[in-house]
């Protein structure tokens, strides 16, 4: 089945698009506000936010609940992941960016980002998809199936900039996954990473780093000349 989505248009000539996906638990509408808050500065964007499925969750007993996979565990180390489930959102992902290309967006001016699972598929997508991508940003977020992601990565988005960002006080995603997962893909992978620790912060966002993905959109999907 294909993914419903929450879209805040954009203001002026549409020339650039942001797909930002919810945590567990989430929606679309969850994430609006902030959408429509950077639609203000960015009108020439227009900003997708997927809901994802409803879906059984082992941790929380099997209770059924908008979720990109299945997480069977809170054990970064030793955690069996859904590898399935993570691989079928993959496609779901590339499918919404395909039709977005379709219509008439260049890739390059396409980023993709999220919000815990949501950054985690973000991450995921970013080294699964051929498509060449103009950013990708992580919040809060770790990269999932990191022991295969060399063997999983393709090279279309080897040198498209990322923005990670992570509180220090996170109480659901360790501020030292997001950072081991920054590591890994800057340092072992050769991705374009830019990683930003938030003091204090937990598992939310901030103004200060939403100024931070502010910043970077404007780098990477800046108003085209006559916009």
């Amino acid at each position: 089945m294909s993914l419903q989505s929450i879209v805040v248009p954009a203001v002026s000539k549409h020339t650039a698009t942001v797909f930002f996906l919810h945590g567990l638990g989430d929606s679309g509408h969850g994430w609006a506000p902030v959408a429509e808050q950077l639609s203000s500065l960015f009108p020439h964007v227009k900003f997708v936010l997927p809901n994802a499925p409803s879906i059984p969750i082992t941790l929380n007993g099997g209770y059924r609940m908008p979720g990109w996979y299945d997480i069977i565990s809170l054990d970064h180390k030793n955690r069996k992941e859904d590898e399935k489930g993570m691989l079928e959102t993959v496609e779901k992902i590339n499918k919404l960016i395909a039709d977005e290309i379709a219509s008439g967006i260049k890739s390059k001016r396409i980023v993709l980002g999220g919000f815990s699972q949501g950054s985690a598929m973000s991450l995921l997508t970013s080294l699964k998809t051929d498509i060449k991508l103009g950013g990708i940003v992580g919040l809060s977020g770790y990269l999932p199936l990191a022991d295969k992601a060399e063997e999983l990565a393709t090279d279309a988005n080897q040198w498209t900039p990322y923005f990670m960002g992570h509180g220090d006080s996170d109480e659901v995603v360790a501020h030292e996954w997001g950072r081991l997962s920054a590591d890994k893909l800057k340092e072992k992978m050769g991705r374009q990473v830019l990683f930003k620790t938030y003091r204090g912060m937990g598992h939310s966002s901030s103004n200060a780093e939403l100024s931070d993905l502010a910043k970077f959109l404007s780098d990477v999907i800046p108003p085209l000349e006559g916009n």
